[in-house]
């Protein structure tokens, strides 16, 4: 084979090489695509009292109280739900950084991409909220004394 038409061959693999390559990273960041819609993060608070569950944007979906929750002071019912919201908004985080390092490992690029998500999108990456705050409980309510006697005041049927 002449000397042109062996650079010739070795281009048209080349590129062959290249479609093949694209393809296959074209599947993978489909995939992708279709895993990080699914990407959800759930979280509960330490005594179980409140359960959120957030999309992958961090937007709740959905929150759910036990019965505990009569057992809890309103302040501390609402700094307890504000940790949970975000605890299960790093869960989510995490979940769709791990979904691009299984899809494309590693990468400088994945670096890259989670930086750029506060100047790209306004958003910053949720961070661990840290401690959960303190849980104080209700006191339980007195119990006036309740006069059970009824017979000292006579018949109410005459």
């Amino acid at each position: 084979m002449s000397e042109p038409a062996e650079r010739l061959l070795r281009r048209v693999e080349a590129i062959d090489t290249a479609v093949a390559d694209n393809r296959r990273r074209t599947e993978t960041y489909q995939r992708m695509s279709e895993e990080l819609k699914d990407v959800t993060g759930t979280a509960s608070s330490p005594d179980g009292v409140v359960t959120v569950v957030t999309d992958a944007s961090g937007t709740v979906k959905n929150v759910q109280f036990t019965e505990a929750i009569r057992t809890v002071s309103p302040a501390a019912l609402s700094a307890s739900v504000v940790h949970t919201i975000a605890s299960a908004q790093a869960v989510a985080a995490r979940s769709q950084a791990e979904v691009i390092r299984r899809s494309l490992g590693d990468t400088t690029l994945l670096d890259r991409v989670l930086a750029e998500d506060a100047t790209l999108f306004g958003d910053r990456r949720p961070t661990d909220p840290g401690p959960p705050p303190q849980q104080v409980r209700r006191p339980e309510p007195a119990v006036d004394h309740v006069d059970d006697d009824y017979d000292s005041y006579g018949s109410v049927l005459r």
